[in-house]
């Protein structure tokens, strides 16, 4: 009986952690990232349309957020949405195609360095089509980019 009781508890404690974890993506042109849930604190960083977070905890209206690296900032609620999902490049650069494969042409947009972040149009295998803030669109190696 205690056994089973214990597995219930940890079971729950999953369940509502999990629960409360979900990923942001940005929706505005642009987002300054603080050190704290307000504007009187720090800027630390600028990012762009489609920069994609993990959700670490909600203050009023602004939320703590995970970045791919596992730097953690504050952004403006009105900034970001979980409608969508959107990705980053992880690595140094990742080449951009015009169809889900290496025996595709770069297109122009190729290469995205680090930090260049799209939103996800689909998902074929290992190839994601993405789409830049500009509206250019391209397939990238699911393996270079973190998805959010």
């Amino acid at each position: 009986m205690r056994k089973a009781l214990t597995a219930i508890i940890v079971l729950i404690m999953i369940t509502a952690f999990a629960g409360s974890a979900f990923a942001l993506c940005v929706k505005a042109p642009e987002a300054n990232l603080r050190s704290g849930p307000g504007t009187k604190y720090e800027k630390l960083w600028e990012v762009f349309q489609y920069m994609p977070f993990q959700t670490i905890e909600k203050r009023g209206v602004w939320y703590k957020v995970k970045d791919f690296t596992g730097d953690v900032y504050w952004v403006f609620g009105q900034l970001v949405t979980n409608s969508y999902k959107c990705a980053v490049v992880k690595g140094e650069k990742a080449n951009i195609r015009v169809g889900p494969g290496t025996h595709f042409d770069q297109n122009d947009m190729s290469p995205a360095l680090q930090y260049y972040s799209f939103r996800v149009i689909e998902i074929k295998g290992d190839w994601v089509k993405v789409k830049d803030e500009y509206g250019d669109e391209g397939w990238i190696y699911k393996p270079l980019l973190w998805i959010n």
